[in-house]
């Protein structure tokens, strides 16, 4: 797959799986000692582990450079031309996410109620990234208006062993949904909008209308996401013995926009 067909299949279907490559695989080797060293230490696991134990959230720990290297390892060509061709190319690459996830996982979050805790089970805690919920009564609001998901496994684990999932084309009825209700205000109120009534019934949609998709990687290969992607994790499968302790690890970027309007915009079409 050219990265122009690459490029079409995700702005279509809102997610791509970019095939095995030397480069990412070596990216995977150099970030995998890093991130392996960070979810054993013992602050880290103090500040971003949840659901009793099974999910280290990790967000912002490994320690990338602003070019998205690590230990002087670069990111491959292939997947940057094509950020690059979207016209989603950050000026600088923050530090990734490591998202690890453990036999057993999901356990109830702390603090989330009983209705919460089924969702994460029953719907793999689907949702969009940015749309967060604040206040007491966790409304939805645009807060963090990231550009894509770049999602960069790191070590072996079986494809059962609670694997990202997505429903496929949601992308567009999310956009859609939440650009007209951004729309009917000023933009200079976005931060600030309740979103969760649009949010929600938009997906209901997904649910109802959209396939959902496990999408299990291995290191040397990379999953990217559009900003409206819905997507989640799938539970670990009970049958699996552990992993060696590491769990499934996943180095996820997820650069922002400058503006609240580019998160909300029409993509580059190549």
């Amino acid at each position: 797959m050219s990265v122009g067909e690459a490029a079409r299949s995700l702005l279509y279907n809102g997610y791509v799986r970019l095939p095995d490559d030397v480069q990412m695989a070596a990216w995977a080797r150099s970030a995998a000692t890093l991130a392996s060293q960070v979810t054993q230490d013992k602050q880290a696991r103090a500040d971003w582990l949840r659901c009793a134990g099974t999910w280290f959230a990790g967000v912002d720990v490994l320690d990338n450079d602003a070019s998205g290297a690590v230990g002087g390892t670069p990111l491959p060509d292939a997947a940057l031309s094509m950020i690059e061709g979207l016209g989603w190319q950050p000026e600088r690459w923050h530090r990734a996410q490591v998202s690890t996830v453990y036999p057993g996982y999901p356990q109830p979050r702390e603090g989330e109620s009983d209705v919460a805790a089924r969702y994460r089970q029953r719907r793999d805690a689907a949702h969009v990234d940015g749309l967060l919920p604040v206040g007491p009564a966790r409304h939805r609001v645009l807060a963090e208006p990231h550009s894509f998901i770049l999602g960069i496994p790191l070590n072996p684990v079986p494809a059962q062993a609670g694997p990202l999932v997505v429903w496929q084309g949601s992308h567009r009825i999310m956009g859609d949904a939440l650009r007209a209700a951004l729309s009917r205000h000023p933009e200079h109120s976005w931060p600030n909008l309740d979103l969760t009534e649009a949010y929600r019934a938009a997906r209901r949609t997904c649910f109802e209308t959209c396939r959902r998709v496990c999408v299990p990687a291995q290191p040397g290969e990379a999953t990217l996401l559009h900003r409206h992607l819905l997507h989640g994790m799938s539970p670990w499968d009970a049958r699996l013995a552990d992993t060696g302790g590491l769990g499934r690890m996943v180095a996820y970027f997820r650069p922002q926009f400058a503006s609240l309007s580019e998160w909300i915009g029409a993509d580059r079409h190549l």
